[in-house]
């Protein structure tokens, strides 16, 4: 079967300078063409996914037929192989031993982080101050995952480095993934910027690592779930170098979707009167004046749909797989190593499976609305064997913030927010004024 070829292709560039231009517009138009749509990374050869039957395929029932891809090349210096770029009988080794770290009783042990750093943030607001609200949900999220990675005191310089260092490997990741190889390599300040933030977290993250490996004792974070975790068929640790892999994925992985879905959350319900009503007064029931704990988060059910469309709406662009073996794909047989290109955000914009896909609407997320969604449809964390093991972390830091936040301040747009496009949608200049209720 032939696949059709996306319109615009450039000679040796392929679709990639369309691709960064236009970005959501591009792969948004794929549709058109059909399930399966080839897409050219400079003289690579490529095929995106338009359909959600094609996303479950690749995702969940045929997962073990794909690799991670080429995006995930490009930070593999940076993260080594941890659960975000690892593949095969390693990660699923790995995810094993990691998967202790983020049991139901943990969990509640990072609420009360959660909690602990919202209310150190919020205390510093005053009155009728216009706050940068991206900003302060930035560092607030590199606070959480860092204080939950680093209970310790050396562990507080590794968490100043990443609120320099993430975003600055994040955003110019997509970057390289998306372009010709040899752009990684021209002495531009992009580039220079990017090689220096990856030595800088390299270096503060393993001498935290060194600094820890002989400490037996349980610290309640992160790191000491890593450090004693044990090969279940072998009973070995991990090494050091395995540690640091994971270590350096949970601070970037963990960071920039939070970050993003709770400075959109505080927009959203600021823009309509309604959803803003119904959150507070949500809120109010269920804590009555109380500290929020992991306990209320599933009784904060209009919030958790209000933190369910913010995904939908402003979730990643593209992630990337490479088939580990011949595959059979929407009609197409693609051979083994061939780069396959899946958009969250091309299907959470679908309006045949989300009408009118750029209005705000919590209510498309009642269990009766929901189940009707076909599988592939929505896939904020992945899905599959490589599901995002942070997904039950990301959704109670979400409610505990928002929740701390909104039971003592309403926040009111100070100016129209701009959006910057990377591999989402950042909220730019999002001004809005502390009123405390």
């Amino acid at each position: 079967m032939s696949v059709p070829v996306a319109p615009g292709r450039l000679p040796f560039l392929g679709h990639s300078l369309p691709m960064l231009r236009k970005k959501f517009e591009f792969t948004a138009n794929l549709r058109r063409q059909g399930e399966l749509v080839e897409v050219d990374l400079g003289p690579l050869r490529a095929f995106f996914v338009t359909s959600p039957r094609l996303m479950h395929q690749v995702l969940v029932t045929d997962a073990p037929k794909f690799h991670k891809g080429r995006m995930y090349d490009k930070f593999r210096p940076f993260v080594g192989n941890g659960l975000a770029v690892s593949n095969g009988a390693f990660h699923l080794r790995q995810r094993r031993m990691v998967q202790p770290a983020f049991h139901r009783d943990r969990i509640a042990g990072y609420a009360e982080v959660m909690l602990r750093a919202t209310q150190d943030l919020v205390a510093g607001w005053r009155p009728g101050e216009v706050r940068p609200l991206e900003v302060d949900m930035q560092g607030l999220a590199v606070t959480i995952v860092g204080e939950a990675l680093f209970s310790t005191e050396i562990g507080q310089r590794a968490i100043a480095e990443a609120r320099r260092s993430v975003f600055v490997i994040i955003r110019n990741g997509i970057v390289r993934a998306l372009s010709p190889g040899f752009v990684e390599k021209l002495p531009i300040p992009a580039n220079r910027e990017f090689d220096e933030a990856v030595a800088r977290m390299r270096a503060i993250v393993l001498e935290v690592v060194a600094s820890r490996r002989d400490d037996d004792t349980d610290h309640g974070d992160l790191l000491s779930t890593l450090l004693s975790a044990r090969d279940p068929e072998t009973g070995e640790p991990m090494t050091e170098d395995e540690v640091f892999d994971e270590v350096i994925t949970l601070l970037t992985a963990g960071i920039e979707t939070t970050a993003l879905a709770l400075a959109w959350i505080f927009h959203e319900i600021a823009a309509d009167p309604e959803v803003e009503r119904r959150v507070l007064a949500e809120v109010d029931e269920v804590l009555d004046g109380r500290e929020v704990t992991v306990a209320d988060v599933p009784k904060l059910a209009y919030l958790g749909r209000v933190a369910t469309e913010v995904l939908r709406k402003y979730p990643l662009w593209l992630v990337m797989r490479r088939t580990a073996e011949e595959v059979e794909l929407g009609g197409a047989r693609l051979p083994a190593g061939t780069e396959v290109l899946l958009s969250p955000h091309t299907l959470h914009h679908d309006p045949e499976h989300f009408p009118d896909p750029e209005r705000f609407d919590p209510d498309r997320w009642t269990p009766e609305r929901a189940k009707r969604l076909p599988k592939g449809a929505f896939v904020p964390f992945g899905g599959g064997i490589h599901q995002c093991i942070g997904n039950h972390f990301a959704l109670t830091e979400i409610a505990v913030v928002a929740a701390t936040v909104l039971q003592r301040h309403r926040l009111v747009p100070d100016r129209p927010v701009r959006t910057k496009f990377t591999n989402a949608a950042y909220p730019h200049d999002l001004m809005m004024k502390v009123v405390p209720r």
